[in-house]
């Protein structure tokens, strides 16, 4: 990736709906080589897709809730079955594999505490070989950010 290329990236990150002809005109190039360079970062995978921004607490959400998962074993299968099952899950926003105490991570919304607890008892502590979760509360969302640095 050039400067040019970051700044089409830096564009895209904060309007993915910019067209062509707005977007070459912010990064000092002509349509053709712009659109030719958008296409190579969404080949490439530098560009994985676009979507819109939408505010949870709006769509009825408002609760986020982080939980950590133990679990019994952390073979590749006992990793692939546990993400396999959490992928069904629309309520799972995030889920990483971590280091340290915990083995996952997962960034779960909720109506309300009672939907969080359903999604707990009747979804999550259903998935085979978890040893135990610790759940916290998000207060409030201090800082958010969806485009990446350097771009």
């Amino acid at each position: 990736m050039d400067s040019i290329d970051r700044k089409i990236v830096a564009a895209l990150q904060r309007n993915g709906r910019l067209k062509i002809s707005e977007l070459s005109e912010k990064v000092g190039l002509s349509a053709t080589p712009c659109a030719r360079r958008v296409a190579n970062l969404e080949d490439s995978g530098v560009i994985s897709g676009y979507s819109a921004r939408v505010d949870q607490a709006k769509l009825g959400l408002p609760v986020t809730i982080f939980v950590a998962v133990e679990l019994e074993r952390q073979s590749t299968g006992a990793l692939q079955a546990f993400e396999n099952a959490v992928r069904q899950f629309d309520q799972v926003m995030e889920c990483y594999l971590m280091t340290g105490t915990r083995d996952i991570l997962l960034r779960v919304v909720a109506e309300d505490l009672p939907d969080f607890d359903r999604f707990l008892e009747d979804r999550l502590m259903r998935v085979p070989g978890i040893r135990n979760t610790r759940s916290s509360f998000t207060l409030r969302t201090m800082i958010q950010r969806d485009a990446l640095p350097a771009c």
